[in-house]
């Protein structure tokens, strides 16, 4: 059996966590999922995956952070201040008359389902459903955090509120957002998760300023 040298196997190893970590949702870059992909990875670039070494440094190159998506029960002093920078930036990009954006007191007050996606502990976005009638609801309150966007927070806080959603038996959600072009990373994300564009739901009426998506379960 030939040994890999310790350096290729660290290379390999990081360049699979860089490409793990633009396929897998943010809350699956967790050791065993990771570990059973790479056996995969590893031998269609013709690496051994019964090198010790190499198992020893991927062990090491692991993602350490944990991450978690949690159903906010109460306002945390952590939830209420990502929710207020979302609603004051919220309200800096849009005309008051066009804005729907919910203050934190808003949405416990209407009995949304409100989300956080937390790392180590550190709240790096939100996220939250409103229950518009029986089988529908609007997604609200989508906010990460400027210094985690880019890591995936926006998908993995989507897929979360598509699968609780339909847990509980709703089968259509919606949402709101701007038209213009600040808004167009968000209109973005919901495409890729199925969204499409519809006429304005519920209590909304034509603006240009927003756009209406919706999408089924």
């Amino acid at each position: 059996m030939t040994t890999k040298q310790p350096s290729l196997a660290r290379s390999a190893g990081e360049q699979w966590l860089n490409l793990a970590s633009r396929i897998f949702p943010i809350r699956t870059l967790e050791p065993k999922p990771l570990l059973q992909a790479w056996v995969v990875y590893s031998q269609a670039i013709d690496f051994d995956v019964e090198n010790q070494v190499m198992w020893k440094v991927l062990a090491m190159t692991l993602p350490s952070t944990r991450l978690r998506i949690d159903l906010v029960v109460a306002p945390t002093w952590d939830v209420t201040e990502l929710v207020a920078r979302h609603f004051e930036m919220m309200q800096a990009q849009t005309p008051s008359e066009s804005c729907h954006v919910m203050s934190a007191d808003d949405l416990f007050a209407a009995g949304v389902n409100l989300y956080a996606l937390r790392e180590h502990d550190v709240i790096l976005g939100i996220a939250a459903f409103k229950l518009l009638e029986t089988g529908h609801c609007e997604l609200k309150s989508m906010h990460t955090r400027a210094e985690a966007r880019g890591k995936g927070v926006g998908s993995a806080l989507v897929q979360h509120i598509l699968a609780e959603a339909a847990g509980l038996g709703i089968s259509r959600v919606s949402l709101e957002t701007g038209s213009e072009e600040p808004f167009a990373p968000a209109r973005r994300l919901y495409q890729r998760h199925g969204f499409s564009y519809c006429t304005p739901f519920s209590d909304y009426v034509d603006d240009p300023l927003s756009v209406f998506m919706t999408r089924q379960i």
